[in-house]
């Protein structure tokens, strides 16, 4: 039976190429639901609504998450609310 933390794992490898930091850690995943073994529903966000990335890192998420054996990952993006860098990560950059 799959379970979240499997997913967070697979999200935790997936790593934003601007930031240097995963895609869990920076916030962007808002929820995970398992709809079944076979197929997850995620609702992300992302830095901007223009962001050049989305479809890297989308896909990027998919293939992560296809490695637990699942077979169908819906991907929504939302911008609500808005993304904030984690106060975690702002102290590893600096900031």
């Amino acid at each position: 039976m799959l379970k979240k933390e499997q997913v967070i794992k697979a999200l935790e490898t997936v790593i934003d190429p601007h930031i240097g930091v995963d895609v869990w850690a920076l916030g962007f995943i808002y929820e995970i639901e398992i709809k079944s073994d076979k197929e997850v529903y995620i609702l992300m966000t992302l830095t901007t609504p223009a962001c050049p990335l989305k479809g890297t890192l989308e896909e990027d998420i998919r293939n992560a998450i296809y490695l637990l054996g699942v077979e169908t990952v819906t991907i929504e993006t939302t911008f609500d609310p808005p993304w904030e860098l984690p106060e975690s990560i702002r102290k590893q950059m600096g900031f």
